[in-house]
């Protein structure tokens, strides 16, 4: 079932897009918050993120001031070199990088700066935390791109379902 659920995910994840949305917005935060533990350990056993790396190669985190602080210390690089060199200001007036695939993404799928990486690549997909339900256009987002975030809003979709 589980793998049967994976296939094909990003054409039925476009598909059901809508559906995510209606489902977010009703849902029981309490019946919610309570399942997303295993969820997310049962989507991260499933998926690979080294295979993916869809997050890497396509959007950038946020990388808040302790963020670029840490990250230029641990390159040996001047904060205002390491923003120069790696980041830009996006419209919502955030670091991001200023490329894509993030310049830190080996052709490997390992990031060079795992250990020092942004608290938003730390924390993403966000699929154990409160912030699916609470920041609604970034899981619909997330759903079209991480086979985790669709895989755990599909199951919780299944669970209410089924009455749980």
């Amino acid at each position: 079932m589980a793998s049967d659920l994976l296939t094909n995910w990003e054409k039925k994840s476009k598909e059901r897009q809508k559906l995510y949305g209606q489902f977010l917005k009703k849902a029981d935060k309490n019946k919610v918050l309570k399942q997303l533990p295993d969820l997310h350990e049962e989507a991260f056993e499933r998926v690979d993120c080294l295979q993916c790396a869809n997050c890497c190669k396509n959007y950038s985190p946020r990388f808040k001031t302790p963020d670029v602080k840490r990250i230029a210390k641990h390159l040996k690089l001047k904060e205002s070199v390491f923003i120069e060199t790696y980041l830009k200001v996006d419209d919502d007036g955030d670091f991001v990088t200023n490329t894509h695939p993030c310049p830190f993404l080996g052709s490997d799928n390992y990031c060079s700066i795992y250990d020092q990486r942004p608290s938003d690549c730390e924390r993403f997909p966000y699929t154990d935390e409160d912030v699916i339900l609470k920041r609604q256009p970034l899981t619909l987002k997330n759903t079209s791109f991480c086979p985790i975030t669709y895989y755990v809003v599909e199951k919780l979709i299944e669970s209410e379902k089924r009455g749980g």
